[in-house]
């Protein structure tokens, strides 16, 4: 479950300011052209039995592409991530990490702005990434919020496996369970 209070630290943002000043401008439009084509911007919500209300919610950032030059250039520059082969002979670089992507993926994307629809996707991810980092996306309220902002990412989620109202019902399911279990404690 993450929730750090120290996800915007100081010291790490001048890390960020350093790191994005070093990078050639040809080199970041270069690769913001290529994610503008190739790239992905996804939240995720899936059931966590580890998780306060049973959901987690989780970015992830991905180029896929058939060779892998490309992609360890992107490795490279954003100093996280791994290039790995899928099933289909498809190479793709991935950023999972939350810390990460708040770092290097959000500041690299303010600096090189995208250029295609996918500049909508981008913005909508940022927005879910700031209600992650406040801990929102850990009550009914924050995760109805990012359901409602990711609705129309990647063309409407049209192969999301995970209907809204699928996670909307089960969510508040267990609100009103944990709602009913706290009522009862109270009567003891």
């Amino acid at each position: 479950m993450y929730q750090s209070k120290n996800v915007s630290g100081g010291d790490n943002q001048q890390e960020t300011v350093k790191w994005l000043e070093q990078i050639p401008n040809d080199v970041g439009y270069y690769i913001s052209g290529f994610v503008d084509g190739e790239g992905s911007f996804n939240i995720s919500i899936r059931k966590h039995p580890g998780y306060k209300l049973g959901w987690k919610t989780s970015l992830t950032f991905n180029v896929s592409q058939k060779g892998d030059k490309s992609l360890k250039l992107l490795r490279n520059i954003f100093k996280c991530g791994y290039v790995r082969k899928r099933w289909d002979n498809l190479h793709y670089f991935e950023v999972v990490e939350f810390e990460k992507i708040i770092f290097y993926v959000i500041p690299f994307f303010k600096r090189f702005k995208l250029r295609s629809e996918k500049l909508k996707d981008f913005i909508i991810f940022e927005k879910v990434a700031d209600i992650i980092k406040d801990g929102k996306h850990l009550t009914v309220k924050g995760i109805k919020r990012i359901l409602e902002l990711r609705q129309p990412m990647n063309y409407g989620g049209k192969n999301r496996r995970l209907k809204i109202e699928d996670i909307l019902a089960n969510l508040i399911g267990s609100s009103e369970t944990i709602r009913q279990t706290l009522s009862k404690s109270r009567k003891r």
